[in-house]
């Protein structure tokens, strides 16, 4: 099924692409959000006169992603969790604790941001990758510390 994007959709396409996809993806996904119309002559012209709209559109939002990105990259993560003698945690740190942290801090990011391979179990210090969109990433230092040890 061709689609016409409206929006920015990683790994399929930019605004104005027509792409081929699934009908069920279409339908589920790309359609009800808004993310996606059906290629016509009308909808191809009227995105065309929307273009220019658009592009100034995502030149600001890139420099609004810019700054965030700068304030993630200076946020200090510091979470305090309980751990045993040797470090090991009585649980673990993922995606969520890590937004909930920076969104006390005033930056905020959705949790599917957060580029985590596997929930972290250990205490120490960790680069985490987080991507506001699939040009624009950055890493953000946490530091994972005892709980007993103090914040």
């Amino acid at each position: 099924m061709e689609l016409l994007l409206k929006k920015n959709v990683d790994k399929l396409g930019k605004v104005g692409d027509v792409v081929n996809v699934k009908k069920g993806y279409a339908r589920n996904y790309l359609l009800p959000r808004g993310m996606a119309i059906y290629v016509t002559e009308g909808n191809l012209k009227q995105l065309e006169k929307a273009r220019k709209k658009i592009e100034i559109e995502l030149k600001e939002e890139r420099v609004r992603l810019q700054g965030i990105l700068e304030m993630i990259s200076n946020a200090a993560c510091r979470i305090s969790a309980k751990a045993n003698e040797e470090g090991r945690l009585f649980g673990s740190v993922t995606s969520a604790h890590i937004a909930d942290l920076l969104k006390k801090q005033g930056i905020s990011i959705e949790e599917n941001m957060i580029k985590l391979e596997s929930p972290i179990k250990e205490c120490g210090e960790y680069r985490v990758e987080i991507s506001l969109n699939s040009e624009m990433k950055t890493t953000c230092s946490v530091q994972i510390v005892n709980e007993e040890e103090g914040v």
